[in-house]
C-alpha cells in the first residue's frame, strides 16, 4: 500500500507540467504559458511497492477559457526501459531521492492496475492520505472477462486511445468536461468506464468521465 510522504519535491508535480503539457495534442491552451494549478485526482497501489500511480487533475487557467486536465503519472525510482518518450520529467524527493515522473498511458504498472480498476480488483486511493479509499472515483464494468493490457496507445486533439490488437480500446478523457450523473450517452460496445470528481475555479465540485472502455466496431 502506498505511503504519502509530507516532504518536498524540485521541481514539483506542477512545475513539471507546466513544460510538458504544451507538448500534448491535446493541449488546448494558447501560446501563453500553462499556469496549471491542482484540482482533484486519485492514487492506485502498485501491489510491488515499487511505483507511485498517481491521476492528478489540473486546470489550467492561461487561456480565454480554464480547461480542466487529467493526467496520469507514474513515479519510479529508476528509468523505465524503453520509456524515454513518456518521460514528464525527474526530481529530487524529500524521502525518497530522485524520482522519473512518466505518462503513466505508457506504464504496463499503470495500465495493469487501471484495468484492474475498471473490474473492481482495484480500489482508488486518496490522493493525500495513505490508507484512505477515494470513494469519488467509480468504476464499472460490463463487459465479459478481464480488460487487456496490451494496448498502443495514441494521443491527438481528442485524447489519448490505447488500443490491442482485438480492438479493445480505452479512451481517456484528457480534457475533463462536467456531467451532472456523470455518465456517457449509450453506445454499442461500451463495456466499462470510470467516473470522478473535480474542483471547478469557482470552489464547486463537479463530476465527469475520466476514462471509457469499448470492445468490438464501436471502439
Amino acid at each position: 500500500m502506498a505511503v504519502i510522504h509530507k516532504t518536498s519535491l524540485e521541481p514539483s508535480k506542477l512545475e513539471l507540467l507546466t513544460s510538458w503539457l504544451p507538448s500534448r495534442p491535446w493541449y488546448r491552451g494558447g501560446t501563453d504559458e500553462p499556469k496549471p494549478a491542482k484540482a482533484g485526482g486519485f492514487r492506485l497501489d502498485d501491489p510491488q511497492g515499487e511505483v507511485g500511480i498517481e491521476f492528478i487533475v489540473v486546470t489550467d487557467a492561461s487561456g480565454p477559457d480554464p480547461t480542466t486536465y487529467l493526467v496520469p503519472l507514474t513515479y519510479r525510482g529508476a528509468p523505465l526501459d524503453g520509456a524515454e518518450h513518456a518521460l514528464v520529467g525527474t526530481m529530487e524527493h524529500g524521502v525518497l531521492g530522485r524520482r522519473w515522473a512518466y505518462d503513466g498511458c505508457h506504464d504496463p504498472v499503470l495500465l495493469d492496475r487501471f484495468a484492474a480498476l475498471i473490474e473492481g480488483r482495484a480500489q482508488a486511493q486518496d490522493q493525500n492520505i495513505s490508507d484512505a479509499p477515494d470513494r469519488e472515483v467509480v468504476a464499472s464494468h460490463t463487459g465479459q472477462g478481464t480488460v487487456p493490457t496490451d494496448f498502443v496507445t495514441t494521443d491527438d486533439q481528442d485524447g489519448t486511445r490505447l488500443t490491442t490488437p482485438d480492438g479493445t480500446t480505452l479512451r481517456l478523457h484528457r480534457v475533463l468536461r462536467p456531467a451532472p450523473d456523470g455518465s456517457v450517452p449509450p453506445s454499442r460496445g461500451v463495456a466499462g468506464q470510470v467516473t470522478g470528481a473535480w474542483q471547478l475555479p469557482d470552489g464547486t465540485r463537479a463530476r465527469g468521465v475520466f476514462a471509457v472502455l469499448l470492445t468490438g466496431p464501436a471502439a
